[in-house]
């Protein structure tokens, strides 16, 4: 089975997010806007309980924190991908590391960018004139993260949770 590690914001940053997805997201009916921690692995069920115990571990060893959106980016040109930007912080970083090491490790050939998709597989002009106006624009909200969800694909390819994980001892 398919399944993904995920930061779902609040419901006021995810209508703004969902204000250009339904126009220009191919994914907006898959999963809500979300931060991507884990990208989408294979995992065979009997190895779950393995996984939930390590993701357990590794929420009750993480403080909640502060995300802060601040500006539109884009992937282009290796993606017609347009985001809105998250500022990186160490604990995001090391939520992040943490969730693709040991039992759950995962090598990528990219740089982590932590952000929230709002328009994916645009064509080029499209890409270009869309970030072209959003750019000008900063977004400027800040929230408090306290949780993260692990997910999984169903048969649709749409996204679902599994489980979430509160960060914080005791929490």
């Amino acid at each position: 089975m398919k399944y993904g590690i995920a930061i779902f914001p609040s419901k006021k940053l995810q209508d703004v997010a969902n204000s250009y997805r339904k126009r220009y997201d191919s994914h907006y009916s898959l999963i809500p806007p979300h931060v991507t921690i884990k990208e989408a692995f294979e995992s065979e069920e009997e190895d779950l309980p393995e996984l939930l115990e390590e993701m357990r571990s590794v929420a009750s060893e993480t403080s909640p924190f502060t995300m802060e959106v601040y500006k539109f980016g884009s992937f282009h040109p290796v993606t017609n991908t347009i985001y809105m930007k998250v500022r990186e912080n160490d604990t995001l970083t090391t939520l992040r590391e943490r969730l693709n090491s040991g039992k759950l490790e995962h090598h990528y050939d990219y740089q982590f960018v932590p952000h929230i998709t709002i328009g994916q597989q645009l064509d080029n002009d499209e890409c270009s004139d869309v970030f072209g106006r959003l750019k000008m624009e900063s977004v400027n909200h800040e929230e408090l993260v306290d949780r993260f969800s692990l997910l999984y694909q169903l048969d649709n390819n749409t996204w679902t949770v599994y489980e979430t994980f509160r960060l914080g001892k005791g929490e």
